[in-house]
């Protein structure tokens, strides 16, 4: 009975220390993951882009990975007088939303990684590879969503991608930036000016690639229609006054 009930001491005692091990390692993944953080700093300053990023990334392995919200089936899903949900798959919207509880430790590491995934963006800025950038910002903003410096870093970069896509992307994070400033910074005038300068860039880059895709569907159209001896050029599209199109074929 004796060697039971000291059996039982020793699992509680194991499961009430677990926490401050857990605890333990962490802080001392954050020290080393700070120390090679201050070493790609060193290189960043030197213009050694390549070891800054090195440098960044080893510390990005030293810390926990960022945790995902997981989805369960709503309840809505499972019929009351069953056992086992539905057989129809729940669809995502009908999913609910979990969050972890954080752990003491949890908002420190997301700041962390939140840093080491921007300053790998700064290097990939310098090295002139803004599709890096862009991702490497994205990743920080994951566990930051209100960084200013990664959402400025990536419409900067955006910018120089100069897709539609991107120039809007950069409109957006623009945009939010200045929700996040003070109305007394500075920054604010120039962000504004650049918005108003993007303005006919994204429709300009909006208008190429539409008729681009066009193109590649006009010709698509008359590789098929060519067998009949037909082309794209026999059908007109007139605008029908109610907001749509007709269409007549004209040989």
């Amino acid at each position: 009975m004796s060697d039971q009930h000291a059996s039982s001491s020793n699992t509680s005692s194991s499961a009430e220390s677990q926490p401050d091990e857990v605890w333990t390692e962490t802080r001392e993944s954050l020290t080393k993951a700070e120390e090679l953080k201050q070493a790609g700093n060193e290189a960043f300053k030197s213009s050694d882009w390549s070891e800054a990023i090195v440098s960044y990334r080893t510390a990005l392995c030293h810390l926990p990975l960022r945790k995902v919200k997981k989805y369960q089936p709503s309840s809505r899903e499972t019929d009351p007088d069953d056992e086992q949900p539905s057989s129809s798959a729940p669809s995502q919207s009908r999913q609910e939303t979990i969050d972890e509880p954080d752990g003491p430790l949890d908002p420190e590491c997301r700041k962390a990684r939140s840093v080491l995934n921007a300053n790998i963006g700064a290097c990939f800025v310098k090295l002139g590879n803004h599709k890096d950038a862009v991702d490497a910002c994205t990743k920080a903003l994951q566990d930051d969503p209100n960084y200013v410096k990664a959402l400025q870093r990536r419409a900067a970069c955006n910018e120089k991608i100069d897709t539609w896509s991107a120039l809007s992307s950069a409109q957006e994070d623009y945009t939010k930036v200045l929700t996040l400033l003070p109305p007394t910074s500075p920054q604010v005038l120039e962000i504004e000016r650049t918005l108003r300068r993007l303005e006919p860039r994204v429709q300009v880059a909006q208008k190429k690639e539409t008729d681009e895709m066009l193109d590649k569907l006009k010709g698509l159209g008359n590789s098929v229609l060519g067998r009949f001896g037909l082309s794209t050029d026999n059908f007109k599209f007139e605008p029908n006054g109610n907001g749509g199109y007709s269409m007549n074929f004209a040989r």
